[in-house]
């Protein structure tokens, strides 16, 4: 066997890495996810009903029919060398139980903001704040007709420290999506050559 052949088939080798997308109640999670995975999307939504008052989170009528309870997963080919694994996370307060174990070996996480429910977005931040030491970006989901707000007044909202990234995005939009999460990538490679673990992923940015 060729020797160099070898070589460079080993260099083309994927890494594949798990990502979280995070987020209050109706930020946009599973529409993200849907919008940038090479293979059909896995959702476990349930409609919303009646049954559900007082205990789930209201939204505007007409804005939003069914609700993720377990999970949305999907997966993307960042580059030729790198495979990410999304995981999407429920954001109804009674499961937010399954976080921990969605983060669970994790490269980092996106937690996706509606600046029109912004206080929807205080739970997951205050998690990956304080309850995990998973890197993470915020964005900012441009929802259509939604108000725009400058990010520095977004960062202030969200009381967010300056080390950690924020942008905007548009869910809908894959080349916008995939833009969020080459800037997670890009923000833990930073983090992974400061700190020393994780030297493996260096070759990368």
């Amino acid at each position: 066997m060729d020797s160099s052949a070898s070589r460079s088939d080993a260099d083309l080798l994927a890494i594949s890495a798990k990502i979280v997308v995070a987020g209050g109640f109706g930020v946009g999670k599973t529409t993200f996810v849907g919008s940038v995975s090479e293979v059909p999307p896995l959702s476990n939504e349930a409609w919303m009903t009646e049954a559900g008052a007082g205990v789930d989170e209201l939204v505007p009528p007409g804005t939003k029919s069914t609700t993720t309870v377990a999970m949305d997963f999907g997966r993307i080919t960042l580059r030729e060398d790198l495979l990410l694994y999304l995981f999407g996370t429920p954001g109804q307060a009674r499961f937010w139980f399954l976080w921990d174990d969605l983060s669970r070996g994790a490269l980092g996480a996106v937690v996706l903001v509606d600046t029109s429910r912004i206080d929807q977005s205080f739970a997951a931040i205050n998690y990956f704040e304080n309850d995990s030491e998973l890197p993470f970006i915020v964005a900012v989901n441009q929802f259509e007709g939604a108000p725009v707000h400058d990010l520095d007044e977004v960062r202030d909202a969200l009381a967010l420290s300056p080390d950690i990234p924020l942008v905007t995005c548009d869910a809908r939009d894959p080349k916008s999506a995939v833009a969020t999460l080459q800037e997670l990538v890009s923000h833990t490679l930073s983090l992974a050559v400061v700190s020393g673990p994780g030297r493996e992923f260096a070759s990368l940015s």
